[in-house]
């Protein structure tokens, strides 16, 4: 492998941030191989994202800026990061640990034969060949795996662990041409579940609630301020999705979302090994809790005992306050 190709997820003319993070982590592993950065954007609006994309350290920005592709299902995207790899020779392919680039990235490895690494949390680069990093069994041990055989490997990516940092360069932009293939899938209908702007995999702080807050309507007060307040995102455990107080979208732990914010507050959870599974790796862990014995303080990095109605409203008019006074 040398060069390395970095599938990028948009909506709305607006780029993912963890696919900003995988151009980023592209172009370190593509200067330890001596190689180039390639980004892909297909689909409505492509040219907008990758106006954007300029910003960040991508050698050439391969671009199919289709209406059209609303509606064709994956497979165009697959046709065009194929198209870009193919060109660009033996690469690394990577993608967001998300749905739509865990769809891509397998489908691509399928058409070439390559190996994939899912949920990375570092890439590294050992002469001419890239290893990945990434947590298993339940992130209690770090598995370091490479690629078997063939020219390509896909590594996808876990939210919120690569850094960002916009260094423009000179990106080269390349029209990409239509593959002509009828599409095999035609999205009638989008259905969209009403959510927060900022899913809890990309936010960088994650206020999450559980059970001991005794019903909705925390979710979408208390905890919704204080996730406001810090920028952030409204998580949950299963408990609390289990019992219908919030989707299923912003639940955290082995049946929900894997997340590594640099910021983590657990608010009245208990800390089941289910939930710990999904946020173990974020950087701080604070949980305010009633109970000083309750098991997620046995990880957590500060436990706040006490009642969470009194303490959370206060913490966010100290968030609030600090920023006001930092503007």
């Amino acid at each position: 492998m040398k060069n390395v190709v970095a599938f990028v997820e948009h909506k709305n003319g607006t780029a993912r941030r963890s696919s900003i993070e995988a151009v980023c982590a592209a172009r370190a592993v593509a200067d330890a191989l001596g190689g180039a950065v390639h980004a892909v954007v297909a689909g409505p609006q492509a040219g907008a994202v990758a106006a954007a994309l300029a910003a960040y350290p991508v050698d050439t920005i391969h671009v199919l800026d289709d209406a059209g592709l609303a509606r064709a299902g994956i497979d165009p995207l697959v046709d065009a990061l194929e198209s870009v790899a193919r060109a660009a020779g033996p690469s690394l392919v990577i993608v967001a640990n998300t749905m739509i680039g865990r769809d891509v990235g397998a489908r691509f490895a399928a058409r070439v034969d390559a190996g994939v690494n899912a949920d990375v949390t570092g890439i590294d680069v050992r002469g001419s060949s890239v290893v990945c990093r990434s947590p298993k069994l339940g992130g209690t041990t770090i598995a370091t795996c490479g690629f078997k055989h063939g020219d390509y490997g896909v590594a996808a990516i876990r939210p919120n662990v690569f850094a960002v940092q916009a260094t423009p360069g000179a990106a080269v932009l390349a029209p990409l041409a239509p593959s002509g293939k009828p599409p095999l899938v035609t999205v009638e209908e989008d259905v969209e579940e009403a959510a927060p702007e900022l899913g809890v995999e990309e936010a960088s702080v994650v206020v999450s609630g559980g059970r001991g807050l005794g019903g909705p309507e925390p979710f979408t007060g208390i905890l919704k301020d204080l996730a406001g307040a810090f920028g952030g995102a409204v998580g949950a455990s299963r408990a609390a999705v289990d019992a219908g107080w919030i989707s299923h979208g912003h639940q955290v732990g082995q049946t929900g979302k894997t997340i590594s914010p640099p910021l983590y507050l657990a608010v009245a959870i208990s800390g089941a090994i289910q939930h710990k599974v999904g946020m173990r790796t974020a950087g701080t862990i604070v949980a305010i809790n009633k109970d000083p014995g309750v098991p997620i303080a046995e990880f957590a990095d500060l436990l706040v005992v006490g009642d969470a109605f009194a303490i959370v409203p206060e913490l966010t008019k100290l968030v609030r306050e600090a920023k006001a006074a930092h503007a």
